[in-house]
């Protein structure tokens, strides 16, 4: 995926009020941007920075630059949440998802479980309905992985009680971890921030749901799908 929107780049002063980020631009002038990420952040942002945004020209916009990636010493890491699931969708259209190559048709927010929308649901002739949630990843544990989530999720909770369900309808199930960031060797549930969901992804695990983990592949103003990385439900399997 290309971010084809003229890209600003400057030097991060402060994130604030959630979706509001200061950044310093190279004439010394401060530009506010918006920073579409509802997280905490944590582990995400170290002052100065560079921070590249990207561009509108719509008008009607009450700020014209979006925050999308930020460097730090560890590397890139992608901020605006928004990309996750373009990132998916363009891999999952182009079989670079290998344990749901086999799916021939892909359609984003498709109502189910009631009122909620699964973010993925992949079709094929003789294949069991796959239905795939993508949660954006960015937390650097201690211990050398990246978890999720990084702050207390009643809605993450409320997508692995749907996947569940759908697997106990004959269906198929996968929670896709989307690393956006390039540090890290694996993935595990961030039970420091949320010890629920902690436990029910485990358990979804258990009741058949599936987990993947890709990492996030940075070349700005491209990025991409990579390769899948280990996955650690268990604390004894992370020391």
């Amino acid at each position: 995926m290309i971010v084809e929107s003229p890209i600003v780049e400057g030097r991060l002063i402060r994130r604030y009020k959630r979706f509001l980020m200061d950044l310093r631009l190279e004439d010394g002038s401060v530009l506010t941007v918006h920073c579409p990420n509802s997280g905490s952040m944590e582990g995400c942002l170290e002052q100065g920075a560079r921070v590249l945004a990207s561009r509108s020209d719509n008008p009607k916009r009450k700020l014209s630059c979006t925050a999308e990636w930020i460097h730090l010493k560890s590397g890139w890491v992608g901020i605006n949440t928004h990309r996750a699931n373009r990132i998916v969708e363009e891999a999952l259209r182009l079989g670079r998802v290998p344990s749901l190559a086999g799916y021939g048709n892909v359609r984003p927010e498709v109502p189910y479980d009631g009122n909620s929308r699964v973010d993925f649901l992949l079709t094929e002739s003789g294949l069991p309905p796959c239905y795939v949630e993508v949660k954006n990843t960015t937390w650097p544990s201690p211990d050398g992985g990246i978890g999720f989530p990084d702050a207390v999720t009643e809605r993450g909770l409320k997508h692995l009680g749907a996947l569940g369900r759908m697997v106990r309808n004959g269906g198929r199930a996968v929670m896709l971890y989307l690393v956006n960031r390039e540090d890290g060797s694996f993935f595990r549930p961030a039970y420091e921030k949320d010890p629920a969901y902690a436990r029910a992804l485990a358990a979804s695990v258990r009741a058949g749901v599936e987990v993947l983990a890709c990492r996030v592949l940075f070349d700005p103003p491209e990025v991409c799908l990579g390769p899948a990385l280990p996955v650690k439900l268990k604390k004894d399997e992370c020391s």
